[in-house]
């Protein structure tokens, strides 16, 4: 039945990228500039005080692109292309990423930009996520715990192998049978961390799952994430670096991107909770001075500009105040750094006491 669907959702967008190249060719027919209408979407403005609804998922506005602007010209031309190409992968029941999209034509795309934003303005034209055109991200993330799942026939039992990673699935809508005796998901930000909870054996005295997107997460580990909240109702924690990177990547997780804004809803982990590091926790956990790192010109500038976006001030405050805190105190720290009182300290003290005594901000 779900394959059926699937072949009906591919059959109807072919039908829309038919009438919509149809209306291009009969406008320049009789000479006429075609006219394309791309709403635009954002999931933060840079006014705390505005009151704003930038929390919604509708169009924020829209822009006209036509060839009468010499301008648009070229950006036309790149959508038509990128679009020919996904009508063929749609055709042949094929997947490609946006790297092999760039190097059909590398001399006309000119930057793996051109192709991400004509990618971008098919997926709001003809209102679909990525998946749905066949484009996939070349898979980064990792996965291990009391978890288990099947993707596209492909058996994924992280239940036999506790603290083995796994790759996050690629075709993440194709994942089904997931099975879960977790009590929570902690998701960190580097593999380094995923590694060194690995070889503590985290996940056998901790029933949890653990995911990392190994540093700014692609796609598929975000919609991973996603699925595994709807479908498992478990509490999400997230560790993190105490720097402005880090924040970025909690951020990232929880509202989503600027750039993906058009497709939020399937992206962000709206319940996600912030477990560390906080500025605070350098003195709670006794992190040495020589472990503490001042912060750049370029951190201030990232951490002021985030100080900026209206989600902190409406939905979390008290994230905000944290920001505030490193800012003040000009300093960062990595979540390593908790590692100068011993190995395990981070698997064997730091995340079981934060989770024991819900150290996390939603």
């Amino acid at each position: 039945m779900e394959g059926n669907f699937q072949i009906s959702e591919t059959t109807n967008l072919l039908r829309k990228i038919k009438e919509f190249t149809r209306s291009i060719v009969e406008d320049l027919a009789e000479g006429k500039s075609p006219e394309i209408s791309i709403n635009r979407f954002r999931n933060y403005c840079n006014d705390p005080e505005a009151d704003c609804f930038c929390s919604s998922d509708e169009p924020k506005g829209r822009e006209i692109l036509t060839l009468r602007k010499r301008s648009q010209t070229y950006r036309i031309d790149m959508l038509l292309r990128v679009l020919l190409i996904v009508q063929q992968l749609l055709q042949e029941n094929r997947h490609g990423s946006k790297r092999d999209i760039y190097y059909m034509h590398p001399s006309a795309f000119k930057a793996q930009s051109v192709v991400d934003r004509a990618i971008a303005d098919i997926c709001i034209l003809f209102q679909c996520s990525r998946y749905n055109l066949n484009v996939v991200s070349v898979g980064n993330g990792l996965v291990m715990g009391w978890l288990k799942f099947r993707e596209a026939g492909r058996k994924f039992d992280c239940l036999s192998s506790l603290n083995t990673a796994f790759p996050v699935p690629v075709l993440v809508e194709e994942v089904e049978d997931i099975v879960s005796l977790a009590e929570y998901i902690l998701v960190v930000e580097k593999e380094t961390v995923f590694q060194r909870l690995a070889n503590d054996m985290f996940c056998k005295t901790n029933r949890c799952i653990v995911v990392t997107g190994r540093g700014y997460p692609d796609v598929s580990t975000r919609r991973f994430l996603r699925l595994l909240m709807e479908k498992l109702q478990l509490p999400v924690h997230c560790l993190v670096d105490c720097d402005p990177y880090g924040f970025e990547i909690l951020a990232t997780y929880r509202f989503g991107s600027m750039q993906m804004a058009y497709d939020i809803e399937s992206l962000r982990a709206p319940e996600m909770k912030w477990l560390g590091a906080f500025p605070s926790d350098s003195d709670i956990y006794g992190v040495p001075h020589q472990c503490l790192l001042p912060l750049t010109e370029e951190d201030k500038k990232r951490t002021e500009a985030m100080l900026l976006r209206c989600y902190l001030k409406r939905e979390m405050p008290q994230w905000r105040l944290e920001l505030e805190t490193m800012l003040k105190r000009g300093v960062k720290f990595e979540i390593e750094a908790l590692s100068v009182h011993s190995l395990s300290f981070l698997s064997e003290v730091y995340i079981p006491s934060k989770i024991r005594s819900e150290g996390s901000f939603h």
